[in-house]
């Protein structure tokens, strides 16, 4: 889907979509009804982050939200994931997105290892979320993701018939993410860094286009890959999960308007930087 920032300001790259709401406790823009809540980070990311994007590709956009507090207190919860297209962007509520995180997967995972010209929304509380990114990480899950998304592109590859001629290009974008996907996560894995611009992108689109019309090229990439990935890497066997509970309880307090009349206590002010 990386400067100081202030409290309520955004920062835009040329040809960006005008900003996300962020002042308020709540999104209050007649025109744009699909944002929730306050947008707390948000960038490009996709083909433009890789370094693989071409005059035709799409800007794929990524944030993370929060909902004002008090709408989790009832019974039914917000929604946690709002997507939509035209232009693309996906944005996750502040705990599902560390869920994901969590998890390593690697498309939640990239809105934090961005270069810093490709954010367009990067509050404090952003900021400090990407100043925890190191705590997100683990082996196991680096591993599970990257290798088993690389290796989903690749059952796509094998699944597709060569003689539907409307699906090549299709199986060319599966083959250039299956790359992707290997070297980002071996990369990793052995350095504990989410590297997204591609060092050789014409080499990639190489293979990409040698894969998709022969998928059997690409078993000695994945095989390569599980050899290094069984290897001792940097990274350590679980994730530091105390950094994310303490952010979202902070994103919490932030976010909670009291009742009318009723006064938020003194401590709870405090780390909402009240």
């Amino acid at each position: 889907m990386t400067d100081p920032a202030s409290a309520s300001a955004s920062v835009l790259v040329p040809g960006a979509a005008p900003a996300l709401p962020v002042a308020g406790p709540r999104n209050t823009d007649p025109g744009r009804p699909d944002l929730p809540g306050r947008v707390l980070l948000s960038g490009i990311v996709g083909s433009t982050a890789y370094g693989l994007a071409h005059a035709g590709s799409d800007l794929d956009r990524l944030g993370l939200f929060a909902v004002p507090t008090e709408e989790l207190h009832g019974l039914d919860r917000p929604a946690e994931s709002r997507v939509r297209t035209d232009p693309d962007l996906t944005l996750h509520e502040a705990a599902k997105w560390c869920r994901l995180a969590l998890g390593c997967n690697p498309t939640a995972s990239e809105l934090v290892w961005l270069p810093a010209e490709l954010y367009e929304v990067r509050t404090p509380l952003g900021e400090e979320l990407i100043g925890i990114r190191d705590s997100f990480l683990s082996s196991a899950a680096v591993r599970g993701s990257y290798l088993g998304y690389a290796q989903q592109q690749f059952r796509k590859l094998q699944a597709r018939d060569p003689n539907e001629s409307g699906t090549r290009a299709r199986a060319a974008k599966h083959a250039r993410h299956l790359v992707r996907l290997v070297e980002q996560g071996v990369r990793l894995h052995e350095s504990g860094e989410i590297v997204l611009r591609i060092t050789d992108p014409e080499r990639v689109r190489e293979l990409g286009e040698r894969f998709a019309d022969r998928p059997d090229l690409a078993v000695d990439l994945l095989a390569r890959a599980e050899e290094r990935f069984a290897r001792p890497g940097v990274l350590p066997a679980a994730p530091d999960r105390a950094p994310a509970e303490a952010w979202l309880r902070r994103v919490r307090a932030a976010h909670y308007t009291p009742p009318a009349g009723h006064a938020v206590p003194a401590g709870d002010a405090v780390a909402a930087g009240r």
